[in-house]
């Protein structure tokens, strides 16, 4: 099999691989409750996704204190924890990722993901849906700074020993495409995420996919 031109795919995974905004915004509410915060417009939360949440806090909550804001990230922790434990938390894969995931990985792609998630939520997520084999490399928030810094994109290079240009950043905010450019990776963003399509162009995105289909086509683009 010849060996693809772009070794590596690396996935952001809330609003691109899974919408989980329900569940983020359900808990980041609590966690604000938790607090004694008032708690943002939805809207707002799902701008900040992809964030780590200390970071996502801080736009959130800008006049808080650090330990207020503490509090109120561990309020979305518990909250999240006790949604899974409890069957009622909701992350579904976007229709055809699964299927998008198995071919790439058929082919001889190597696919990791960098996501604001925790080691264990990103770790239960892929579990849940069966897809956790096909991946590399997992980075996440427990163990880097929050994006656009490139450091998880930079650690899922070296773990698959794939150089920059051998490697392609799938996301749906413009805090992946500026991690992507800062790491020297090719950046595709996708339009069924939590930031306009607009948004990823002017921040540096080579294209975005508007359904599954296109994505394959641009991930695959030598």
């Amino acid at each position: 099999m010849t060996r693809p031109a772009t070794r590596l795919a690396i996935f952001d995974c809330d609003g691109t691989l899974v919408d989980g905004q329900a569940s983020i915004c359900e808990a980041m509410e609590a966690g604000f409750a938790s607090a004694s915060l008032a708690p943002p417009d939805r809207n707002a939360i799902r701008r900040m996704v992809g964030l780590s949440l200390p970071q996502a806090l801080r736009h959130l909550a800008p006049d808080a204190s650090e330990e207020t804001r503490a509090i109120a990230v561990q309020g979305y922790k518990d909250n999240f924890s006790t949604a899974r434990a409890e069957g009622r938390l909701r992350e579904p894969l976007y229709e055809g990722m699964a299927e998008l995931l198995g071919r790439l990985h058929r082919d001889g792609w190597l696919l990791a993901v960098a996501t604001g998630k925790s080691d264990r939520g990103l770790s239960a997520c892929l579990a849940m849906h069966g897809i956790a084999d096909f991946f590399v490399s997992l980075q996440t928030a427990d163990r880097h700074p929050s994006k656009p810094d490139p450091a998880m994109l930079l650690a899922a290079l070296e773990e698959a020993e794939v150089a920059p240009e051998e490697a392609v950043m799938i996301g749906d905010t413009s805090f992946d495409i500026a991690m992507a450019r800062a790491a020297g990776v090719r950046a595709v963003g996708v339009a069924w995420g939590y930031h306009e399509a607009e948004e990823l162009l002017a921040e540096g995105a080579d294209a975005v996919a508007q359904t599954m289909d296109e994505l394959e086509a641009l991930i695959r683009e030598r």
